[in-house]
């Protein structure tokens, strides 16, 4: 099964200590299922485009509603849900962000 990590950070989040958020170790113990992933340009970088009565409106940022934004994303090869949420809690992110999971359809 493949899946899609989408890597959150709250707006203006950095890591507790110098260290933390470092991915370098978890890539290390992925690389065998980490199929893509990349870190994202700063959210105040996106734009969001969404098509309402026929026109296309864009709008600066990711979300108008939230404070987090997608910080980056991982895409993974496990064998269940269940491996996929214990990879996702070894990602540093994980300690003061979020890491979505989204499976893939087959």
């Amino acid at each position: 099964m493949k899946f899609l990590f989408l890597i959150q950070v709250p707006e203006g989040a950095h890591p507790a200590a110098p260290g933390d958020g470092d991915p370098t170790v978890w890539l290390e113990e992925t690389s065998s299922r980490r199929l893509l992933g990349n870190q994202t340009a700063d959210w105040s970088t996106a734009k969001t485009v969404r098509i309402r009565g026929g026109k296309t409106l864009v709008t600066d940022g990711p979300f108008a509603e939230t404070k987090d934004a997608i910080a980056g994303f991982d895409v993974i090869e496990c064998g269940s849900v269940e491996e996929a949420l214990e990879i996702a809690a070894g990602h540093p992110v994980a300690a003061f962000g979020a890491v979505e999971i989204r499976p893939f359809v087959e």
